[in-house]
């Protein structure tokens, strides 16, 4: 991933570059390797790169071999292969970038081209081959990436997109979340869906909503996700999985192990053949399609010997424990961070400020990752696999067990998948790109979420305590229990977890990471919030105004960071479902069947 700042519509941009470079320094982090600025008539594109696909020549902003087409992007494209494949014209591209091919696909679709992608992007594309010059931009659809459009009173012809808020809040005046899974136009200022799933209105209340009713197929499940996992491999640099323990995670970790084992070994065979070419003389002719530059999809995949792991929490958290277990498992590298409550709260100023939110539990959650991120950087790593969303597709939440029926239960999951962008996206974007390091999300991937969201709500559904049920097998039907089934097997003689893992109940990341991290959080905002000045809350905020002393404290420093009243409507709050009889505190831990299940451990042992 990189950083993007653009703006269009500008009277001279040769006067207005110097700034809109300003606005670019301010998300550099994101992109630490190179820095690129295209001028043209109307408008700016500015790029901070991150280099891992196309290292040595993907440069951006990208223009086309005319000169008339300039693209700046934030993202990858896995897909890109086959779509240069496709083209019905031939292109000469300019880079390896799987970025590019977004240029030839404009030319022949047009803005259409963004329901062919496959991937996780930002993008604002100018084209100057028209009078006046047209810019798209587009932001994938569930909104991996981040994006922020705004304009400004001052210039009111002009609009700015960028990567992250904090380049846009100098120059903006009214700034919001592009929308993701949306394509924006300025040939007549428009802003229209483009990612139209048969499960979107899934959502809807009475007898508009839509109700799946396919029975989970479990092989189709499986397989899909290890699909997703591996189109996510495509890297030029080191990379390793974010292991918590957890189900998400340490699947996400087994396909990962798998995978690059297949890689490493195949590559090994190549070398041989290339050493025995050498031994008994010239080697073979190059294939036409080599001879011609042409790549493969596993062509793009780095080789390393071993699958690296990482963890972070506190000494001894539940986190820790499990990660050791599954990287022993799994024969990952495994690297544990410990960090203290204290380390924690230092870092709450930056977090807020890379994060661009007051969400309590985005904080939360962010601290232990934002970390654990500056720690993996420093290892030379660019890229990890992460585990979000499974949680949203599968009801994974434990106040999931409280949905009062199958239409209640998947109209939740709709809700929190398109939420997403506002909360675990954000998170695993903001989190890891203030450090150059970039997250990829396989359980977020389109064919894995068209065939998850299409199951029937009744096999996802579960409960808890003395009205659990089990299976067959003797498993129980528990939070995610398709999921965990789908993947209880060992298709080649090795199971993919230990049951221990596998059926582990599900912890909420800040949760995980050490019970004492959120409490240090309580008490020190409880030290450093006046009950005088918490009473005064809704006189200093009355829109979204905080419920606690956390949610305050962390409030006022968010508006230290971004005092502009734009900046805080771009903010969401994740708030439980209190019609469910759900806690206000988003802790897995406020959930009574999360405490009922350890102390039932507790008496069992």
């Amino acid at each position: 991933m990189c950083g993007i700042v653009a703006a269009h519509g500008i009277d001279n941009p040769a006067a207005h570059r110097p700034r809109l470079i300003a606005c670019a320094k301010k998300i550099r982090h994101r992109g630490p390797d190179w820095s690129g600025c295209y001028s043209g008539k109307q408008t700016i594109l500015a790029h901070e790169r991150l280099a891992i696909v196309g290292v040595d020549t993907g440069a951006q902003p990208i223009v086309s071999t005319d000169g008339k087409i300039i693209l700046a992007v934030n993202g990858e494209i896995y897909n890109h292969v086959k779509l240069r494949a496709s083209l019905k014209e031939r292109y000469a591209f300019k880079t390896h970038s799987d970025c590019e091919v977004i240029i030839p696909l404009y030319m022949e679709h047009g803005k259409d081209l963004c329901s062919l992608l496959d991937g996780m992007f930002s993008f604002v594309l100018l084209d100057e081959s028209v009078s006046p010059p047209r810019v798209i931009a587009a932001r994938d659809p569930i909104g991996i990436t981040t994006l922020y459009q705004g304009r400004s009173s001052a210039r009111p012809g002009a609009v700015y997109f960028a990567s992250e808020l904090k380049a846009l809040v100098d120059e903006c005046d009214d700034i919001i979340s592009f929308p993701p899974g949306h394509v924006y136009d300025s040939a007549d200022d428009s802003t229209t869906r483009y990612y139209t799933p048969s499960w979107w209105d899934g959502d809807r209340e009475g007898p508009r909503a839509v109700v799946p009713t396919a029975k989970a197929d479990l092989t189709l499940l499986r397989e899909t996700l290890e699909e997703a996992v591996r189109k996510r491999l495509m890297s030029e640099v080191p990379y390793g999985v974010l292991l918590s323990g957890g189900l998400d995670s340490s699947l996400i970790a087994a396909i990962a192990a798998r995978e690059t084992d297949k890689v490493a070994q195949a590559q090994i065979e190549a070398r041989k053949k290339k050493l025995a070419e050498a031994q008994s003389g010239p080697p073979s002719p190059m294939s036409p399609a080599l001879a011609n530059g042409a790549i493969t999809e596993y062509a793009t995949i780095a080789s390393w010997p071993q699958l690296h792991s990482f963890s972070i929490g506190l000494e001894n958290s539940p986190d820790l424990i499990a990660a050791r277990k599954a990287a022993s498992y799994l024969g990952t590298v495994h690297h544990e961070y410990v960090f203290t409550v204290q380390e924690g709260l230092d870092a709450i100023p930056d977090v807020i400020y890379h994060l661009e939110t007051f969400d309590v539990t985005t904080v939360r959650a962010s601290t232990p990752m934002y970390l654990l991120s500056r720690k993996i950087k420093a290892m030379g790593v660019k890229m990890v696999l992460s585990g979000e969303g499974s949680d949203e597709i599968f009801g994974g939440y434990l106040y999931f067990h409280a949905a009062p029926d199958a239409p209640s239960f998947h109209q939740e999951c709709v809700r929190r998948v398109k939420d997403l962008h506002t909360a675990d996206c954000l998170r695993a974007n903001k989190s890891t790109m203030a450090w150059g390091l970039e997250a990829r999300v396989p359980f977020l991937d389109k064919k894995f979420l068209d065939v998850a969201m299409g199951v029937d709500p009744k096999e996802k559904m579960f409960s808890k305590g003395a009205a659990q049920q089990v299976d067959e097998d003797g498993c129980p039907r528990m939070e995610k229990y398709i999921l965990r089934k789908a993947f209880d097997c060992a298709p080649d003689g090795k199971p993919y977890l230990p049951r221990s893992i596998l059926w582990r109940q599900k912890e909420q990341f800040s949760d995980g990471v050490g019970y004492s991290w959120i409490d240090g959080m309580k008490d020190h905002a409880a030290a450093v919030v006046s009950d005088e000045a918490f009473a005064k809350r809704a006189e200093r905020w009355p829109v979204s105004t905080p419920d606690t002393k956390e949610a305050y404290w962390i409030r006022e420093i968010f508006d230290g960071l971004f005092p502009q009243e734009t900046a805080a409507r771009t903010a969401v709050r994740w708030i439980p479902r209190g019609d469910w009889g759900c806690s206000s505190d988003p802790s897995g831990r406020s959930v009574s069947i999360h405490q009922a299940a350890y102390e039932e451990e507790e008496t069992s042992s």
